[in-house]
């Protein structure tokens, strides 16, 4: 008996709280969610404004025209919060008194992109969402074709850049032209090539040395570039605009017009052994002829004279050959 009694006794328990919890989700799902009762909260570490708190409240409207607690469809309003492009991540829930609260994680652009003629925004994640026409988020401006893959590693470039004070005042910009890099200054007209996105710090750190030990003491205008690509050198071009440089310039052009003359002056010596064998060949033809002095007979003599004068007169060959050389 003691048993039937208390099956009884908990039966009739949960039949009684049935009926209150069935009563009470009535009632809670009756209720209004009103604009007092909706709570909007936009959790980042920097303020930004894509995503307007009057904007959530009409989505939630939209979801849920009624009003009504009981025909809210909160997985699916939560689903179309996160599908806007400029938010990270939103969580909804309702409290036990019909409170809506809506957290809200919104992107933070760490670079704006101009590509092919479009501007978008770029993430820490390398996730990309177009620009607002109501608000301008204040970052760093890359040009040139970024491929998507690259997104990460320039953010953390970016990133570096705006934690470093000395990087922070110079660089105001990045340009990609071709498959390097150039961080754009702001001193002078000069930019600082870096080429790929690799060892980013030990070239930010050979730039750093650069100016602190040298380009402090010249003009920014000076140079047109920078190169911190190459391992343990610095290479710069200078600005064929600026007028100190034309003395210079000058200089390297007389240089490079020298280079032709020289390449000449190295074939002449090729022309000397045809002159040698020149002479060669006279010297061999007037050896026989002085071979017929030793005759007796004077009219012989005076023949071989008369031989022996012309050779003389034929001497003058060797004259223009000294002229070529």
């Amino acid at each position: 008996m003691k048993n039937k009694y208390r099956i009884l006794k908990i039966v009739v328990t949960v039949i009684i709280l049935g009926l209150l919890l069935s009563f009470s989700l009535k009632r809670f799902g009756r209720q209004q969610i009103t604009d007092n009762k909706i709570s909007v909260k936009m959790n980042e570490k920097t303020p930004v404004y894509f995503v307007d708190e009057k904007d959530i409240r009409e989505i939630v409207k939209k979801e849920n025209p009624s009003g009504k607690v009981g025909e809210l469809n909160i997985p699916a309003l939560e689903k179309k919060i996160n599908s806007l492009p400029a938010v990270d991540s939103a969580n909804v829930y309702l409290n036990l008194n019909g409170k809506l609260n809506l957290d809200i994680k919104q992107r933070v652009p760490v670079f704006r992109l101009n590509k092919d003629g479009k501007d978008f925004y770029v993430d820490e994640k390398g996730v990309e969402f177009p620009i607002s026409k109501t608000y301008s988020h204040p970052c760093m401006l890359v040009t040139g074709d970024v491929q998507p893959d690259e997104y990460e590693k320039l953010a953390e470039l970016v990133g570096k850049i705006d934690k470093d004070d000395f990087s922070k005042k110079f660089f105001i910009g990045i340009s990609k032209y071709k498959e390097s890099y150039n961080l754009l200054t702001s001193e002078g007209n000069y930019r600082v090539e870096i080429g790929d996105l690799d060892n980013i710090d030990f070239k930010v750190k050979g730039f750093k040395t650069f100016v602190e030990k040298y380009l402090v003491y010249q003009d920014p205008q000076k140079y047109n570039m920078v190169s911190v690509k190459y391992q343990n050198q610095i290479v710069t071009t200078l600005n064929p605009y600026f007028k100190e440089n034309d003395s210079i310039l000058k200089a390297g052009k007389q240089e490079l017009a020298k280079v032709p003359t020289s390449m000449a002056t190295t074939k002449k010596p090729e022309a000397k052994p045809k002159a040698t064998e020149v002479k060669k060949a006279s010297t061999a033809s007037a050896k026989p002829k002085e071979s017929t002095k030793p005759k007796t007979q004077q009219k012989e003599i005076k023949k071989t004279d008369k031989k022996t004068t012309a050779p003389a007169q034929s001497k003058p060959k060797p004259k223009s050959k000294v002229k070529i050389e």
